[in-house]
């Protein structure tokens, strides 16, 4: 497999050997991960892997079910390098791409949900569900594989997250740890939220049924949205009430948490 952005692979494997020269008890972990690959989408494929292979679905098994499955499907790998810059522009403590990419769980359950939603929509439904399982089981996030999601998005911490599967979220979305997209009972067919471009949604914030948030809203953290959020406005609360409007057009890419508008 061949880098799909040569400029971010060389990137990635000169802050690797950067890291190797500063802390050499991690060159075998950096080799393992960044160093030894040939290319990006070969590096992601092994990372994911490595992250959800157990004693009964080997790490080789794994590796070449989603490195082949990247290989078909080279928007996955598009779709994660533009992940990883949103990561780096929107949280402090990434002081560069290889940190999350090697220790964020939030980018490696997103990663792992884009090769299992390719999966879904070549009808391998059995296998994308093993890989929903798999994350929820060693990264407790629990994201359907039917949910359709874009690129640039950051899932901060990703603990507790959890994605229902006629869920949308388009570019550009940040959302921090806890938040729920889900359903409001048994009801079937469309029955989950639609985020749009630019939304932030804080921590614990809870956004259910066949709702939308609208273009560059604020969803505060601890809500519980039970009604479609007109686009660029903050809303708060149990149940969610609008607060005012974001200070700026796209809230995900401040980050900031403030309801005070």
């Amino acid at each position: 497999m061949q880098p799909v952005d040569a400029d971010s692979w060389s990137e990635l494997k000169r802050l690797a050997i950067v890291q190797v020269e500063e802390e050499p008890i991690l060159s075998g972990h950096l080799y393992d991960l960044v160093l030894r690959h040939r290319g990006y989408p070969e590096a992601l494929a092994y990372l994911v892997a490595a992250s959800l292979s157990n004693q009964v679905f080997s790490l080789a098994a794994m590796v070449d079910l989603i490195g082949e499955t990247i290989e078909r499907n080279p928007e996955i790998a598009t779709a994660t390098l533009a992940d990883l810059r949103a990561i780096v522009t929107r949280d402090p403590a990434a002081e560069s791409p290889l940190v999350p990419f090697l220790y964020y769980k939030g980018f490696k359950g997103l990663a792992a949900h884009r090769v299992a939603h390719a999966l879904w929509n070549e009808g391998r439904r059995g296998v994308a569900r093993f890989l929903q399982s798999r994350v929820a089981d060693s990264l407790a996030m629990d994201i359907h594989p039917a949910a359709r999601i874009g690129k640039g998005v950051f899932m901060d911490h990703g603990t507790g997250l959890v994605i229902g599967e006629t869920s949308v979220v388009e570019d550009d979305v940040s959302m921090l740890q806890s938040v729920t997209l889900g359903g409001t009972g048994k009801e079937t067919g469309d029955r989950h939220p639609k985020i749009r471009r630019g939304v932030m949604i804080g921590a614990g914030a809870k956004i259910l049924g066949n709702i939308e948030v609208g273009e560059g809203s604020k969803v505060a953290a601890g809500s519980v949205v039970l009604r479609a959020v007109p686009p660029h406005t903050t809303v708060a609360g149990v149940p969610a009430r609008p607060m005012g409007t974001p200070l700026t057009d796209a809230p995900a890419l401040d980050m900031q948490q403030d309801v005070d508008e």
